[in-house]
This record gives structure tokens, sequence and C-alpha cells, in this order.
């Protein structure tokens, strides 16, 4: 295994090409990084794990399609800590070769997500929506196509990197398009109990009885535990369920000790994966949750 060296301890891995949505994000989270583009999510897990990378900007759900498929499933055997999160918003543009106009386009390429967010504009303009692997990996082969009837959508970012035409702007049906991702690196960062408001992540799996999610969780309801986030999905069998979870504290609130405490009571192979200070974007949603 290769050890960090200086160049490492100032890069940050993610998922997809350069001009990625993963990539914006790390440049607006660690704008004196370097992002180092990787083919999948374990790809980027191993990056820090090797030491080729100190930190991992990892989606994990979006506030129009949901969460991210599979990385629930991912997550716990990273062999890495969550130390962060951040929320990025996503302003999707219709990319273009040189010279090309918005009347050219017949076929326009983007991940699966990112075409049914802009459904109504596809539509509008008789456009046919082709399903690629990644955003970015659509702008960078219409650049090599220059075909003019073809476009993808992908970010501002994407247009600069691959010198392509904006045709469009902010195609998304819905506003406040946000996806949530974390930050994860191959050693822990909690901060102190006294550091504010922060986030805890964790993973457990309830024990095969009756009613046992119902008592796993009421020990956050009695100890006024704000849960943000509870997502099942099946891991080794079909008896029992694993669940990811985020609520809003510190494990050393005497609070959250008794939470999970009691979550044991019912529970099993409870892990936690990281806490860490909540981002600016949930503070404000908490503040104006109507937003």
């Amino acid at each position: 295994m290769s050890r960090p060296n200086q160049t490492a301890n100032q890069t940050i891995a993610f998922q997809g090409y350069h001009g990625a949505y993963s990539d914006m994000s790390c440049r607006a989270a660690y704008p004196n990084m370097t992002t180092l583009p990787c083919r999948n999510f374990e790809d980027a897990f191993a990056a820090v794990r090797d030491g080729r990378a100190a930190l991992a900007m990892i989606p994990i759900d979006n506030t129009v399609a949901g969460r991210v498929a599979d990385i629930h499933h991912l997550l716990p055997d990273s062999g890495l800590h969550i130390i962060g999160e951040h929320f990025q918003p996503v302003n999707h543009h219709l990319l273009g070769a040189k010279g090309a106009v918005l009347e050219d386009i017949t076929h326009v390429y983007s991940h699966i997500h990112a075409l049914n967010q802009c459904r109504k504009f596809n539509q509008t303009h008789d456009l046919t929506p082709v399903d690629h692997v990644d955003t970015a990996g659509a702008a960078k082969d219409v650049a090599e196509w220059e075909d003019k009837t073809r476009a993808s959508i992908s970010s501002k970012l994407a247009a600069q990197i691959y010198d392509l035409t904006i045709l469009a702007k902010d195609l998304e049906d819905t506003e406040h398009n946000t996806t949530r991702f974390v930050i994860m690196s191959k050693e822990t960062k909690t901060p102190a109990k006294t550091e504010g408001f922060v986030v805890t992540t964790f993973v457990f799996r309830v024990r095969n009885l009756p009613a046992a999610l119902y008592k796993a969780l009421g020990g956050f309801a009695t100890n006024g535990i704000n849960m943000t986030k509870l997502e099942s999905y099946l891991r080794g069998g079909f008896v029992a369920a694993q669940f990811y979870a985020d609520v809003e504290g510190h494990p050393e609130d005497q609070a959250m000790k008794n939470a999970f405490e009691e979550l044991s009571f019912f529970t099993h192979e409870v892990s936690i994966l990281g806490t860490y200070p909540a981002h600016a974007y949930r503070i404000e949603q908490e503040i104006s949750p109507s937003n």
C-alpha cells in the first residue's frame, strides 16, 4: 500500500469524469485541493485507503431523484469515516459542439437522473433522450463527436473543461434541485461536543422480533433527538433489514447515549460511520423549513 505524500494530502477523489457534479462539489467545498476522477465509488474509496487522496466526495441523495443507488451498501464496508457533508445545487445546462444552435439538436445524452430531471425541456424541444453513464462523460463524448445534432445535459464546469457551447441554462423541472454529499476520510475527525450543530450517521440491523424497528427507535423520540434520514435495504438475506440513519446530535450527549442504549436492546451490528459538523444548507433549512 502506498504511503500518503504531499500531493495526496491535497487531493480529493470523486466518482465520474472531470466536470461532473461531484467534481463541482469537491471544488466548492475544497477549492485549494486537486480533484481526482474515479471510475466508480469503490475506486474513490480505494484512492483514499491507498493514500492517493486524502478525502472522497460521495453523493448520498438528491431532492428530486432520491437516494443514490447502492451507496448505502458500500459505505459501511468502505473502511472510511464520514467527516463532513456538503449540499450542492444542481443546475443542468444543454451543451453542444462549437457552432451548434438549439434548433440543430435532435438527441441529448446524460445520466438517467439528469434526463429525468429535465423532461419538460426535452419534450418541449422534441429532443430524444439517450442514457449515458455520466453527465460529464456525456459532455466529453459530445466534444469528441463534433456532431451539431447531439448535445449533453451537463454542468457549466463541463462546458468549460470540454470547450462546449452552452445552448440553454437551468433546464431542471424543479427548483431547489440539490444533492447531498458526504466527505470521507481514512481517519476519524469527530468534533468536540461543544462545537455546535453536528450530525451522526450510523447503520444497524434490527433483531427478528415483532415491532423491533418501532421499539429500537423509541429512544430517539423519547430523548428528543431529531432523525433526519432513515432508509432500509436488504443485506445478506430477507429475514431482517439493514438500516441507514442520520440523527442530529453528538454521541457524547446524554440524550444520545440514552437513545443508543435503547437501540442496542433491539438491534445488533450498530456501527457509527461518522459524527461531523452540519452544513450551512442544513442549518438554513432548520431555520426556514418552508423553503
